[in-house]
């Protein structure tokens, strides 16, 4: 079974909770995902005269486990601190690492994220880092303390899919024995599919669901994606050819 930080999951389909037209397609999405694990935002809950607190008990409602982020920070003070205000409010050690270096593509800082990660698993945080396929990068989260890495497939929101297949698939050749979760970038059930095609453990998206025409539908068809992913990869599935070659043998074939 998928652990993260030695708890047990039971989904590899992880659902943020923002953009839904309504708090009742929100938790309907949720439950037709079928995941264990929810993001969500510290501003969602600490907003004006603390509005946030219906949004917070939307999802305890739901009894599913929180996996808060540091979305929006672009400093490794203003991450840190968001941080450590979210393990007050959520209760959990989890943290979902975000320091954005770049506006226009939302790509992650670097060196911020390293710096970040070092800081909050040495203040006792459980830290699933935001990062891109850089294999370095990830060496250093790891040394960092990272037990979990977490790359894009594209930037949040694009819809893109996996936009470097072969990053992807060497940095899991990489890190064999880490749990790798897809996270930003996937627009169609087919993206995620293919992440689980190339050994990744889990998917986490939140745009291709809550921005669907049916959130509801677009759940499900996400969670059987997933499924079904996840199983060819564990079926071993053949190598792609440059040249064709014959389903049927040629043994016994009939000559004139």
């Amino acid at each position: 079974m998928l652990e993260f930080y030695s708890t047990p999951i039971s989904s590899r389909l992880l659902l943020g909770t923002a953009q839904y037209p309504s708090p009742a397609i929100l938790a309907d999405a949720v439950r037709a995902s079928g995941t264990a694990i929810v993001t969500v935002s510290l501003r969602r809950e600490s907003g004006r005269d603390r509005a946030g607190q219906d949004f917070w008990a939307l999802i305890k409602a739901l009894g599913l486990r929180v996996l808060p982020n540091t979305a929006g920070c672009h400093s490794v003070r203003e991450a840190v601190t968001t941080a450590h205000m979210a393990r007050e409010v959520f209760g959990t050690p989890w943290i979902k690492l975000e320091v954005i270096g770049e506006q226009d593509t939302l790509q992650p800082d670097m060196f911020g994220l390293v710096e970040a990660a070092r800081i909050l698993s040495n203040d006792g945080f459980e830290v699933f880092p935001y990062m891109t396929e850089d294999l370095v990068v990830a060496e250093r989260l790891v040394e960092a303390g990272c037990k979990v890495l977490m790359p894009w497939g594209a930037p949040i929101g694009s819809g893109r899919g996996l936009n470097n297949a072969y990053g992807l698939k060497t940095l899991r050749a990489h890190f064999p024995d880490i749990p790798l979760v897809i996270d930003a970038g996937i627009g169609l059930p087919s993206h995620a599919a293919e992440a689980m095609e190339l050994g990744y453990d889990a998917v986490l998206l939140n745009t291709g669901v809550a921005k669907a025409g049916d959130p509801v539908m677009m759940a499900q068809a996400f969670a059987k994606a997933v499924e079904a992913g996840r199983l060819a990869y564990e079926a071993d599935p053949i190598e792609a050819r440059d040249m064709a070659a014959p389903s049927t043998p040629l043994m016994g074939k009939a000559f004139v």
